[in-house]
């Protein structure tokens, strides 16, 4: 009786299918479209693995042969950003994103606010560009060793830490209404750099610098503050916080030059 009933519930698991809806782009400049996949459910799938699944057999659901779907990622557990796009309208990580969890068929896009490469593959170009604007980094001269770095105290430690989780994921340009083509607006992710960089003992050295970065067209004036950013940061980073805490910074600066020259 145990081995009949166990025969029955592989036949259902196995006639459970997991329905994709994907947006394709053959290049840069081709024209966008919609193709259909339908595959054999599995316990723990996400997104990354489906895809890998449509990699091994790219065949849609008419059972026609196609080019396999293209896509980025690395680490799978949420920590490099690579794998970002939009799963049934939201901005998020593919890798995090269980099919268990998701409403079908399952709508997958690429993020619109950077330039589509191919399918699923961005241009992040505008993002990293932003946070070399910035200066999103701590300057050390030499490569000789130059000894334990300066302290920092533990409640700032802390804080810190929590803005240093960015993975440069994209996520919060993509629901961001202020990026988009006809502005640019540098986004939340550079801003929150400007602040953790700016905190860092040996940071805040260039401090002056960055926040005359954030000042320029394209820099924080451009926010609207419809705080999209912080709601969809999968790393729960205080993003609202640190460009309040920016303005607040930059409008010191611009007081502190105006009285100094």
């Amino acid at each position: 009786m145990a081995m009949a009933e166990t025969d029955v519930s592989a036949k259902k698991f196995t006639a459970k299918k997991v329905k994709f809806i994907i947006t394709r782009q053959d290049d840069p400049n081709s024209k966008s479209y919609t193709e259909e996949f339908e595959l054999d459910y599995r316990p723990g799938m996400n997104v990354i693995s489906a895809l890998m699944e449509i990699q091994r057999n790219p065949v849609n659901e008419k059972g026609e042969n196609t080019a396999p779907v293209c896509w980025e990622s690395n680490c799978l557990e949420e920590v490099c950003g690579a794998c970002s796009m939009v799963i049934n309208g939201k901005p998020r990580q593919a890798c995090a994103a269980l099919i268990d969890n998701l409403e079908q068929p399952i709508r997958v896009e690429p993020m619109r606010t950077f330039p589509v490469v191919r399918d699923l593959v961005i241009d992040r170009s505008r993002m990293f560009n932003a946070l070399k604007k910035v200066k999103a980094w701590i300057p050390i001269d030499g490569t000789y060793d130059l000894g334990p770095g300066p302290r920092m105290p533990e409640k700032k430690r802390q804080w810190a830490y929590e803005l240093s989780k960015c993975m440069t994921c994209g996520v919060c340009l993509e629901a961001c209404p202020n990026v988009n083509e006809k502005t640019d607006f540098m986004g939340p992710a550079a801003i929150s750099q400007v602040r953790l960089f700016n905190a860092h003992p040996t940071g805040e050295m260039n401090a002056d610098e960055r926040l005359e970065a954030l000042m320029e067209e394209g820099g924080i004036e451009g926010c609207g503050n419809s705080q999209n950013c912080v709601r969809a940061c999968p790393k729960g980073i205080p993003l609202t916080t640190s460009i309040a805490e920016m303005n607040k910074a930059t409008t010191k600066h611009m007081f502190k030059t105006w009285f100094t020259q």
